[in-house]
């Protein structure tokens, strides 16, 4: 059967359709980018790849990375599980590996914001297991009439913001048997120097800890807590202005230490070798070495210029 004329002819409204669909796949990302290329932002978005851009707004020096980012960049390198060496525990104001093997912590580890040292909850002086562990730890009685301070790993002064974060400060699991000299001098003076640093960078990840060694000292009482040969403690800040990071460590002898924090001050890398932990493990990898290598003392307002 002949076609007619009508079947034959093509479909002129069709094709105009299709040009003007084309036409305007073609012109959208030119009108929108001005030169025809996709937003970067947009791909990375696309992607699942977090953007670090910074913020205009008020962020505590640290709007180069996002919120998940930053969440656990004090946290170490967290090995696997282990009821009685490794008991990871996460409470308001800290988290900490415990060891019940030694009664005593392999870490401790929060952020501190310059918003938390303005609260008005006051110290407490009881001291308490820490409930949220099963294994075996120490006790208050282990500690009394020993000769040895109950230690704190977070200080009270860093978790005055919540009357629940200050009766976890005392739980036993926060502490170590640690010389009244250094807990009452440099060690003192070193959490007042955290807190001022917190101030000027507007927030401050920590990560602190005994350094068993040897064991020297032994133990104290009915339930054979160990007693550290040192203590550490790591700093880890982003400045505001130049949006890198910079970090610096610490480490002290269990005894009283005489001089100021600089003689005590190395670069994290250093402090790492001593205590056997890869610290601020979270961090990216792109800037990790380079932060954990470089130290300068002054950038934390220690030592002399």
């Amino acid at each position: 059967m002949k076609q007619s004329d009508k079947e034959k002819r093509p479909n002129r409204k069709g094709l105009i359709y299709a040009v003007l669909i084309l036409a305007a796949l073609i012109l959208y990302p030119i009108l929108k980018n001005g030169d025809g290329s996709t937003s970067s932002d947009e791909e990375l978005l696309s992607n699942g790849i977090s953007l670090n851009l910074p913020s205009s707004s008020s962020d505590n020096g640290v709007s180069a990375y996002t919120a998940s980012e930053l969440r656990g960049l004090e946290i170490p390198y967290l090995l696997e599980p282990d009821r009685e060496q490794n008991t990871v525990v996460e409470h308001m104001g800290y988290t900490l590996s415990y060891n019940s093997l030694l009664r005593i912590p392999n870490w401790v580890a929060y952020e501190l914001q310059d918003s938390e040292l303005y609260g008005d909850f006051e110290r407490g002086d009881e001291f308490n297991p820490d409930p949220q562990i099963r294994g075996r730890q120490a006790y208050d009685s282990d500690y009394r009439g020993s000769g040895w301070d109950r230690g704190h790993l977070a200080p009270s002064g860093d978790m005055k913001w919540s009357s629940q974060v200050q009766k976890e400060c005392f739980y036993l699991s926060n502490v170590c048997p640690q010389s009244h000299n250094l807990n009452a001098g440099l060690w003192n003076d070193l959490e007042k120097q955290v807190r001022y640093e917190a101030r000027y960078y507007g927030t401050i990840w920590i990560v602190t800890g005994p350094v068993v060694g040897d064991a020297r000292y032994g133990t104290i009482g009915e339930n054979k807590v160990t007693i550290p040969d040192g203590f550490f403690k790591a700093l880890l800040a982003k400045d505001k202005k130049t949006g890198e990071f910079l970090s610096i460590g610490f480490y002290f002898p269990n005894e009283s230490c005489s001089g100021d924090l600089a003689d005590y001050a190395m670069s994290v890398n250093e402090l790492e070798e001593i205590v056997g932990m890869d610290l601020f493990n979270n961090l990216d990898y792109s800037v990790q070495e380079e932060v954990e290598d470089r130290f300068d003392p002054w950038e934390w307002r220690i030592g002399d210029r």
